[in-house]
């Protein structure tokens, strides 16, 4: 059988003692004093001094933007989680670059994009792009991602087809949708608007084995993001002389 718990309901300090039990101040107070007279250890047979080692702290984890799917918007979003700022775009300036695009410099034809709602093509990501100094290179997929410089590039924007949905219900129709992917804190994440976390893709090589396998499907494209100066120089290139 356990012990009974002590109460000290009606009794004093002595009450406490005479049933074995000591107050827990006092208890703590004579721990600290026995610690405190101990000192610190010392090696044994040497008499030299041994401080304790305290464990070094564990890093906090990385801070990650993933902005979520709003309407049509996953361009902006794409755009927003490569850069890692919920402010670098906005669906204002997007759909601003989308009014004053002439016909003539379209490299696709635009989707309906004339209320603002999103479903921006790639001219739009690309004149977004520029607007803060960096471009957007068009990957040829009969090259191997091997040849990607990666140190070279801020992030990916890819292309892929998408299941719509309507609320909770996945229909049997596919749309292209945009999808950011970059790195932070050392290990590259999917950032796909859809999903409701960032997914670790891993390191380089996972990287690369991830755009392999997206690029092997049907209907996928991918873009680099690149500062100006990169695309000029073709420095994204592992390959570039």
């Amino acid at each position: 059988m356990g012990s009974a718990p002590c109460s000290g309901k009606g009794r004093g300090v002595g009450g406490l003692q005479e049933l074995g039990c000591m107050p827990w101040k006092v208890s703590k107070q004579k721990g600290n004093e026995e610690g405190a007279a101990s000192g610190p250890e010392r090696e044994e047979g040497t008499g030299e001094r041994r401080d304790a080692v305290v464990p070094a702290a564990t890093p906090p984890p990385p801070a990650i933007y993933h902005e979520k799917q709003r309407r049509e918007l996953c361009a902006l979003h794409a755009l927003n989680n490569v850069f890692q700022d919920g402010a670098a775009f906005t669906r204002d300036a997007l759909q601003e670059i989308y009014q004053r695009l002439s016909p003539s410099t379209l490299v696709t034809p635009h989707k309906k994009s004339m209320l603002g709602n999103g479903n921006y093509d790639v001219n739009v990501i690309m004149a977004a792009l520029q607007t803060r100094g960096f471009e957007a290179v068009w990957w040829d997929k009969r090259r191997d991602v091997g040849s990607i410089a990666l140190p070279n590039v801020t992030g990916f924007i890819l292309n892929v087809p998408s299941n719509l949905r309507w609320g909770p219900l996945r229909l049997p129709l596919k749309r292209q949708h945009w999808i950011g992917v970059r790195e932070v804190g050392g290990v590259y994440y999917n950032l796909d608007s859809k999903l409701r976390s960032p997914h670790a893709i891993g390191t380089a090589d996972d990287l690369r084995k991830f755009l392999r396998h997206q690029l092997r499907g049907k209907n996928c494209e991918l873009l680099l993001v690149v500062p100006e100066e990169v695309e000029v120089h073709q420095t994204w290139r592992s390959d570039a002389s």
